[in-house]
């Protein structure tokens, strides 16, 4: 028996890829029960470089923890068994177009009519409304529609690049969706089960501007200058824009140390005065921005007090630049590649890496539970489900429930 705030829940997964089973995930986390409904070959995610018959790194990383069924909804079988399912359902995830899902009765109204009750939560790639809504997409196409493909555009980039391989927006879409289905829970909860649960959308499109938020300001004034599309001309421009922001922010970026690079954070102007009096560096617009010089002295002004910083900075041992820097109380780290992170103390010790014995792999080291509630330990995480581990299992328990369609069995 599942134990969190979300024990006793049933969750009905039946997304792929990415949102929406990370979505998914974090429910489980909670202690509600994740049902990952799955077509008969499974989760086109579990066959992105296998690392066993039932699944890959990716699949693996975005499952845990979950319960596994296969239901083939072109078949009117299938879909009985589909709809036994929702009718047992609290939270209903899908990441299907509109069309396949009004095929498969995973639309808001086929869904409603079977379990009104149930929250219905759809990740799309463009939303449901406008001309892209009928749109195929995964995260490398909403990034390049949202312009975050070119944020991180650097000199001599012939065409765009994704960022460290990260899936920012199928990611931060996962975590809307999670949000999403606890508001319609806590509603639900509030109106003490009456009336019909809420249908809440997510996009992928939408995820990929929430990431980009601080910059909506600074695009305002020119947002009806640029082109429709980004051509290799404008991608140098950008490419230009970005490296000057990132040169030109001396408080604000990483550092090569005597022995690896320490990132540097400074956010106001107190910290800015106290880590260039620490550094022995004169900047006279850290304590008063005001006096800012004209643009071309500003550039000129900043890109001399960068290398003067790295000239200091590199005198001395990363260990030794982060307890002087916690001395004076400026945010300061060690630069770590992942397998480092997850071997970390500090990521440990609050159970943010967690080990699973996965079937077929052995021992496999995933992303633990987000959250810690009431400083309790954090639950132990399980594998990632067989393809139809727990098909029978499932039909058995609906057969006995003896609910017949049109009902709902709470």
């Amino acid at each position: 028996m599942t134990t969190g705030p979300l024990a006793g829940l049933r969750v009905l997964d039946y997304a792929q890829y990415v949102a929406g089973p990370f979505a998914a995930m974090l429910l489980a986390d909670l202690g509600a029960e994740v049902i990952k409904v799955e077509p008969p070959r499974g989760d086109a995610w579990r066959h992105y470089e296998p690392i066993t018959a039932d699944g890959g790194r990716w699949f693996i990383s975005l499952n845990r923890n979950k319960k596994s069924v296969v239901a083939d909804l072109k078949t009117e079988e299938g879909q009985q068994f589909s709809r036994a399912l929702l009718r047992s359902a609290d939270v209903v995830i899908h990441n299907m177009p509109p069309a396949r899902a009004r095929e498969f009765g995973l639309d808001r109204q086929s869904v409603e009519a079977v379990n009104p009750q149930a929250v219905w939560c759809c990740v799309s790639a463009f939303g449901t409304d406008g001309p892209e809504a009928p749109t195929l997409g995964y995260d490398l196409i909403a990034q390049a529609a949202s312009g975050l493909l070119l944020a991180d555009a650097r000199p001599g980039d012939r065409v765009p690049r994704r960022s460290g391989g990260i899936a920012m927006a199928d990611l931060t879409a996962g975590l809307l969706t999670f949000s999403a289905a606890l508001l319609g829970l806590a509603d639900r909860f509030r109106r003490g089960g009456d009336g019909t649960a809420k249908g809440i959308e997510v996009s992928l499109l939408g995820a990929a501007l929430a990431v980009q938020v601080q910059r909506f300001v600074a695009i305002g004034a020119e947002r009806d200058a640029t082109p429709p599309f980004c051509d290799r001309t404008r991608l140098g421009q950008i490419a230009g824009e970005v490296r000057d922001s990132d040169e030109l922010e001396p408080y604000y970026r990483c550092y090569e140390a005597a022995d690896g690079y320490i990132a540097l954070a400074c956010l106001n102007l107190a910290q800015r005065t106290t880590v260039a009096n620490l550094l022995g560096i004169d900047d006279p617009w850290a304590a008063n921005p005001q006096a800012r010089p004209a643009d071309a002295q500003e550039h000129a002004a900043r890109s001399a007090l960068k290398h003067r910083f790295a000239e200091v900075i590199s005198t001395r041992t990363v260990q030794q630049w982060i307890a002087t820097f916690a001395e004076s109380g400026i945010p300061a780290g060690p630069v770590r590649e992942i397998s480092h992170a997850h071997r970390a103390e500090q990521v440990r010790a609050n159970g943010l890496v967690q080990h699973i014995d996965q079937p077929g792999v052995g021992d496999v080291s995933v992303l633990g539970t987000l959250f810690k509630i009431d400083g309790g330990a954090t639950p132990d995480a399980h594998s990632a489900p067989r393809l139809g581990e727990h098909t029978e299992a499932l039909r058995e328990q609906l057969s006995q429930l003896h609910t017949p369609e049109g009902s709902t069995p709470r």
